[in-house]
């Protein structure tokens, strides 16, 4: 096997580990990037080449998100993580723990993690890292590594969810939700939404914030069904999908482009957040970019022609 052979080989897991250290789909893209460059540049093969390129990647991760976090404290309103549709990296020994760690909810939480923290926890708990392993990749003791495991997985606890849906029940529950937010059904949307639903969205201050900072069930309802039936008539498409292992949705205006994603927070049976992310930078990476404002001013325009 090639050195290209073998990194190509490593690529998805790769890409996975930086992602979650990153929360960005395309500083990911670019972490992998730089490793692969260190990876050719080097002039004699390593004991292990998994090892010595997570490692890679980890540290070129940690120092991105060092300058990544200084940006975010700028960030116009809300920063959530750009939408994965799908994630290459595949370990059935571990696939409850991958899919745990890349919904929307579980990156914002590692979100409030150091950088060091966050890498530490995402090769030990989400890929099995080895503490040896880990020590090698961020530059500490195996001692050190081990407390601050312990220290990120106690943060990580304490915001999680208690009582989590399993998939077939958030994927059942998300069915009906789209069809009744098609169907503009307000009573049977209230009914699938917790009475503190909340709609919060990452427009970066690029895009219009269309249908954020509303919360309850009967507010929340009621402003789907308003908004999406002027949204169809104008050609514009909810098209249902995974998105960071969660059921979510892809908006396209009426030339397919991207218009902004929803991520779906289930909880006990209910839609507990409903997340938008509209800032273009975020949506490149899944094709061409809608125009949000000339869209939001049709829909407009199109609801005041219908009432």
């Amino acid at each position: 096997m090639t050195r290209a052979e073998e990194f190509e080989q490593l690529r998805p897991l790769l890409f996975s580990i930086a992602y979650r250290i990153l929360g960005s789909v395309s500083e990911a893209e670019d972490a992998v990037q730089d490793t692969w460059l260190r990876w050719d540049a080097s002039p004699t093969p390593p004991a292990s080449a998994k090892a010595f390129l997570a490692a890679v990647v980890t540290r070129i991760s940690i120092d991105v998100l060092r300058s990544a976090r200084v940006r975010r404290e700028r960030y116009v309103g809300p920063w959530f993580p750009e939408p994965l549709l799908t994630d290459p990296y595949q370990d059935p020994e571990r696939s409850a723990e991958l899919a745990d760690s890349l919904s929307m909810a579980a990156l914002l939480l590692l979100e409030r993690l150091s950088p060091l923290e966050r890498a530490v926890f995402v090769l030990r708990e989400v890929f099995g890292f080895d503490y040896p392993e880990i020590a090698s990749a961020v530059d500490r003791s195996q001692a050190a590594c081990r407390q601050i495991a312990v220290r990120a997985r106690r943060h990580m606890d304490e915001g999680r969810p208690r009582f989590a849906a399993d998939q077939a029940e958030r994927e059942e529950l998300a069915e009906r939700f789209f069809d009744a937010v098609r169907d503009g059904d307000v009573d049977g949307l209230r009914e699938l939404l917790a009475a503190d639903v909340q709609m919060v969205s990452d427009s970066g201050g690029k895009a219009p914030n269309w249908g954020t900072g509303i919360s309850g069930a009967a507010n929340v309802s009621r402003m789907l069904a308003a908004l999406i039936a002027p949204f169809a008539t104008i050609g514009g498409v909810v098209e249902p999908h995974r998105l960071n292992g969660q059921p979510g949705a892809i908006f396209r205006d009426r030339d397919g482009k991207v218009l902004n994603t929803w991520t779906l927070d289930i909880l006990d049976g209910r839609i507990q957040t409903i997340r938008t992310v509209l800032n273009p930078d975020k949506l490149a990476h899944m094709g061409p970019v809608a125009d949000a404002w000339s869209v939001v001013r049709e829909t407009t325009h199109s609801r005041r022609r219908t009432t």
